[in-house]
């Protein structure tokens, strides 16, 4: 319970003239006495907060800036009507900045044994899971003059999901994927290794695609065609270990991997092949296996949701075993690592013939923008000395992805914005050249 500003002016006000005119306990009592009764009616007239009932419903999940409406019905069980202001509190990272106080606070008036609903519109700021906090309500009388207060738990959580801002490339790499699936008048067995059909010869084929069986059953000369394979396995791999937690730009190296992540995951699996996620620092932080085609997209970009940057250094024979046992057959394995020197040197080299020897390796990496910024700086001493450091960083990277090329790895090394359809361009390029 509380007063309200209302009744603390009546009193400032009564009590002036008093003072005045008449400054004695009995002409304080005359002014302040029937604002006590007129307080104690408009408390009791206020209607209960303890006795309300509230409930939640609404969006469960939205992705990282967008907007995700939440609506609290309240209920008025008692037989006086519910006037107050009311507090949906969340965490600070549920809305932008400045924008809490306008989007959490609401007013509300309820009729006796009615119930009225209001919506708090969430604008989450990180990923992860959002879970409300404590409704507060305070109760006013008809007068405005004093209130009562409570709090009432009304559980509720939303996840905030990737962003997925690399969708929009999506388009024009199934473009390319059809077209690799429908050039079979061209197609030879370098763009595919997974017989398609016949078809009769026509001028210009490689005579080395002619299936002479076929042309001895029927008169006129037969062809195969090819196409890129399907229902191959392909292992996303998420290195979560400290180099992840760099920022680069406004947000984490992780962030940038995962959205290659889900590009290449939505495009494989339209592709017809078959992807699981892996993530792994010095233990298993995620992973989805075994999910369709129509699932595994949803379950991807849910399972990333909680994926946070482990400030430890990732174990990377543990990394290595984990993946071996994640695809026994062999597989494209797609790693989303940095490209420093001394993790890989010492951590990803010494064990990577186990992974080469098996199965197909791609390792992707989130380049700086800055470093190649710094690289063409010029005009004073200071910029020649950032580009000349620019120059030796980006040196040691090229150094680094040349080592993981002669162990026949594939590199991606690219800016997040170019970072995910340069990593989708590679994997057509390989399915294309029959390499999975």
């Amino acid at each position: 319970m509380a007063l309200t500003g209302r009744a603390a002016l009546l009193a400032a006000l009564g009590s002036l003239p008093v003072g005045i005119w008449d400054p004695s306990w009995t002409g304080i009592l005359a002014v302040n006495g029937p604002l006590a009764v007129a307080c104690a009616c408009d408390f009791a007239l206020a209607a209960p907060v303890r006795r309300l009932r509230l409930t939640r419903s609404g969006d469960t999940s939205a992705r990282l800036g967008d907007t995700a409406d939440v609506t609290l019905t309240v209920t008025n069980p008692s037989n006086r009507p519910l006037r107050a202001h009311l507090r949906d509190a969340w965490p600070p990272s549920s809305w932008q900045q400045g924008t809490e106080s306008a989007a959490s606070r609401h007013s509300v008036t309820v009729p006796a044994g009615e119930r009225r609903r209001v919506t708090t519109r969430l604008r989450p700021t990180r990923r992860g899971d959002r879970q409300a906090d404590r409704v507060t309500i305070r109760s006013y009388g008809p007068l405005g003059l004093f209130t009562r207060q409570g709090s009432h738990r009304v559980p509720w959580t939303v996840r905030v999901l990737p962003p997925f801002t690399s969708r929009k490339h999506l388009p024009s790499k199934l473009s390319r994927l059809r077209e690799l699936d429908g050039r079979t008048s061209v197609l030879t067995r370098g763009e595919g290794t997974e017989f398609d059909s016949l078809r009769e010869y026509v001028p210009g084929d490689d005579t080395r695609s002619i299936d002479w069986r076929a042309t001895a059953r029927q008169s006129a000369v037969a062809v195969r065609t090819w196409r890129p394979e399907r229902d191959r396995h392909l292992l996303l791999v998420l290195d979560t270990g400290r180099t992840s937690a760099g920022r680069v730009g406004d947000a984490p190296r992780l962030d940038a991997s995962m959205d290659a992540a889900l590009l290449l995951a939505a495009l494989a699996s339209r592709a017809g092949d078959r992807v699981d996620l892996l993530a792994y620092d010095r233990r298993v932080r995620a992973l989805v296996q075994g999910r369709t085609a129509g699932d595994v997209l949803p379950a991807v970009v849910n399972t990333m949701a909680n994926l946070e940057p482990e400030l430890v250094e990732t174990d990377a024979r543990g990394l290595t075993a984990t993946a071996l046992r994640s695809a026994p057959r062999r597989s494209l394995i797609v790693l989303l690592t940095a490209l420093d020197a001394a993790p890989i040197e010492e951590g990803l080299l010494p064990v990577l013939p186990q992974l080469t020897q098996r199965h197909t390796v791609l390792v992707a990496s989130v380049a700086d923008p800055h470093i190649s910024r710094m690289a063409k700086a010029r005009g004073n001493t200071d910029a020649v000395y950032e580009a000349a450091a620019a120059a030796q960083a980006q040196a040691e990277r090229d150094r680094t992805a040349g080592q993981l090329r002669r162990h026949g790895v594939t590199v991606v090394d690219a800016t997040p914005d170019e970072l995910a359809p340069a990593l989708a361009d590679a994997y057509l390029e390989l399915k294309a050249a029959g390499r999975l």
